[in-house]
C-alpha cells in the first residue's frame, strides 16, 4: 500500500472517530474503526508523523498524501485534546451528583499530579500484566463459584497491603453482547487501580448465549454476589460492602443486578441468598430491551439479535421477559447509589439509553445518581489505559472511595445510636 493510500485510510479512520457513521448497520464497523483510532490517537499520530517523515526523507513530495497526512494530524490532535477533557468532564459529574464538598469525604483530596495524564502508561497500553506487577497487585485465578466449569469461575485481585479483613469489594462483570467475553479481558485498569489501593476486586465469568439462553447470565451474576457474601472474608473483603461495575452487556448486568436485589426469579435454587449491592458503576450499558419508546436501533437489536441469540424467543411471545430484563423497567425508590458513564459517540449503544436511566433514577431513587457523559467517546473506551480511560478510572476511584467512606460513617453512626 502506497503512501497516499495509507494516509487516505488514516484520514478516513480519523474522520469516523470524530464523527462516526450513524445507523444500526454501520454501528459495528464504525465502532471498531472509531474506538481504536480515538483511544489510540497519540499512537496513530506518531505512526502518521513517522510515515510522513520517511516519505519526505526519500525525496518524495506527494501533495495529496501530504495533505491527507496534515488533515489526519489535525484531526488526531483534536481527538487527543478531546480525550484530555475527560478529567474535567468526570470531575464536573462528581460535583454535580455528590456536591462540591464530596472531596472532604476522601482519604486525601486529589492533587494536580493525581489528575494529570500519565503519558508513560500510554507507550504500551496493552501491558496489563506488567502494570499489575508494578503496582503490587496479586491475582488468584479460576476460583469456582458455580458448577459450570470455566464459565463458573472468578479471579480475585488484591494488594499485598490489603488488610486481613474488612476491605471494600468491587465486582467486575465483563461485556461481550452476552455471547462472548471472559473475565481476563475487561475492567483491568480499574481493578488494578482499586486493588493497589486496598480493595478486593472480583472478576467473573458467566454462562453465555446462545448455549445458555437468558436469564442464565443474570443468574450467574447473582450467584457470584451470593458467593462473595459467603466467602470474600476469607480473602480480606467485607461481605457487607459490595460495589458492582461492568461495561456494555456487563453494564446491563451491573445495572440489572443492582436494581433487582434478592429477586427470586433471577435466583433459582438460591432464592434466600442476599444479592444486594451498595453501589453500581455501569459503563455504556444496554438499559432497554423493549424498544417501547419507538427507538429504531433498540427495536432492531431486540428483534435481530436478542430474540434469536440471547432470549431465543420473539418479543411479542415473551414481552415480560424483555421487560424484566430491562433496567429502565426496574428502577425503584430503593435503588442503590449509581455512577453511570457513557460516551456521546457510542454507535453500538446509543447514549439516549444512559440519559433515560439517569432521568428515571433521579426521579425515583432515594440515593445519589452521578452521570458522566464523555464527549467524543465511543463504546468500550476503557478497555485499555488510554488518555480518556485513565481519567475515568481515577474518577471512579474517587467515587468509590467517597462512597465507601460515607457508607462506613453511616454504619458507625447507626451502631452508636443502636438503629
Amino acid at each position: 500500500m502506497g503512501f497516499v493510500r495509507r494516509q487516505a485510510v488514516t484520514a478516513a479512520l480519523t474522520a469516523n472517530a470524530i464523527r462516526p457513521l450513524p445507523g444500526f448497520r454501520t454501528g459495528i464497523p464504525a465502532f471498531f474503526a472509531g474506538w481504536i483510532t480515538g483511544e489510540l490517537a497519540p499512537h496513530v499520530l506518531a505512526v502518521t508523523a513517522g510515515d510522513t517523515a520517511v516519505h519526505l526523507a526519500r525525496g518524495r513530495r506527494d501533495r495529496l498524501g501530504l495533505a491527507l497526512a496534515g488533515a489526519s494530524a489535525l484531526g488526531l490532535g483534536y481527538l487527543i485534546t478531546q480525550s484530555r477533557t475527560a478529567v474535567h468532564d468526570a470531575e464536573e459529574a462528581l460535583v454535580e451528583g455528590l456536591g462540591v464538598d464530596y472531596v472532604e469525604q476522601l482519604d486525601a483530596k486529589p492533587t494536580p499530579a493525581d489528575l494529570k495524564t500519565e503519558w508513560r502508561r500510554l507507550v504500551n497500553p496493552f501491558a496489563f500484566g506488567r502494570a499489575a506487577s508494578k503496582a503490587g497487585v496479586e491475582v488468584q485465578r479460576n476460583i469456582p463459584f458455580a458448577p459450570y466449569g470455566k464459565r463458573g469461575m472468578l479471579d480475585i485481585y488484591t494488594s499485598a497491603d490489603t488488610p486481613e479483613s474488612g476491605a471494600p469489594v468491587l465486582l467486575q462483570v465483563h461485556g461481550g453482547a452476552w455471547v462472548i467475553g471472559t473475565k481476563e479481558q475487561q475492567g483491568l485498569p480499574l481493578m488494578q487501580q482499586m486493588a493497589a489501593k486496598g480493595w478486593v476486586c472480583v472478576a467473573i465469568n458467566y454462562r453465555l448465549a446462545p448455549r445458555d439462553r437468558w436469564p442464565a447470565q443474570i443468574e450467574d451474576v447473582k450467584r457470584a454476589i451470593a458467593w462473595i457474601k459467603d466467602n470474600i472474608a476469607d480473602y480480606g473483603g467485607d461481605p457487607d460492602y459490595v460495589a458492582i461495575t461492568g461495561g456494555s452487556a456487563g453494564g446491563h448486568l451491573t445495572a440489572l443486578a443492582a436494581l433487582t436485589p434478592n429477586d427470586p426469579a433471577f435466583q433459582p435454587g438460591f432464592e434466600g441468598a442476599d444479592t444486594s449491592v451498595q453501589a453500581a458503576v455501569p459503563h455504556y450499558g444496554v438499559y432497554d430491551w423493549t424498544g417501547d419508546d419507538g427507538n429504531r436501533n433498540v427495536a432492531l437489536m431486540r428483534d435481530r439479535f436478542l430474540a434469536p441469540r440471547v432470549v431465543q424467543a420473539p418479543y411479542d411471545a415473551a414481552r415480560e421477559v424483555y421487560e424484566n430484563a430491562s433496567p429502565l423497567q426496574r428502577v425503584t425508590s430503593d435503588a442503590p447509589d449509581f455512577f453511570v458513564i457513557h460516551g456521546s459517540h457510542d454507535t453500538l449503544v446509543g447514549v439516549h439509553q444512559a440519559r433515560e436511566l439517569v432521568r428515571r433514577l433521579r426521579e425515583t431513587s432515594k440515593r445519589t445518581v452521578v452521570y458522566a457523559e464523555l464527549p467524543g467517546a465511543q463504546h468500550a473506551f476503557d478497555v485499555f489505559p488510554s488518555i480518556r480511560s485513565q481519567h475515568v478510572v481515577k474518577a471512579i476511584d474517587r467515587y468509590l472511595h467517597w462512597h465507601w467512606n460515607c457508607w462506613r460513617r453511616e454504619h458507625a453512626e447507626s451502631a452508636e445510636t443502636g438503629a
